[in-house]
């Protein structure tokens, strides 16, 4: 069963570098194609801060911060119990998107962002990026899970 996960991470992983490699060698920087007419367009950019651009170009503390994100994920993974299902996968989905952007920052010193939703003002952003709010929204939800099970049990 914890090869499920591992499987799962490289799996995620490979999708989202795929797709920046299709999208870098494809899609002129800064240019828009529709994708869902209204809701969604690919626009190939490229970031060297955070959300929003925040602390742009502080290349170091990115990389200092994902190291330790990285060994504290995998750190909570291996402690974590078996049977937390979905803090498990939480932290795999946190964990992929974590790597994924780290590849980008590592290898090109910026990261690829192509996702662009056309319906609100939202920064644009990439497959790692979703993975690590799917990683999220899974821990809000396990621990809802963990706290009702405790208030069933007393």
């Amino acid at each position: 069963m914890q090869l499920i996960y591992w499987l799962l991470c490289a799996i995620l992983i490979v999708g989202d570098q795929g797709l920046k490699f299709y999208v870098t060698n494809n899609i002129a920087p800064m240019s828009v194609h529709e994708f869902i007419p209204g809701i969604l367009s690919i626009t190939h950019i490229t970031n060297t801060g955070a959300a929003w651009s925040m602390l742009e170009g502080k290349m170091m503390f990115f990389y200092l911060v994902t190291i330790i994100a990285v060994v504290v994920l995998v750190y909570l993974f291996i402690k974590a119990a078996k049977n937390e299902y979905m803090y498990r996968f939480a932290l795999i989905f946190l964990l992929a998107g974590t790597i994924g952007n780290a590849i980008d920052r590592f290898s090109r010193h910026f990261v690829v962002d192509m996702f662009n939703l056309d319906f609100m003002n939202f920064p644009i952003f990439n497959l790692a990026d979703t993975y690590i709010t799917i990683g999220v929204i899974l821990i809000i939800v396990s621990l809802f899970v963990q706290l009702a099970g405790e208030k069933n049990n007393k």
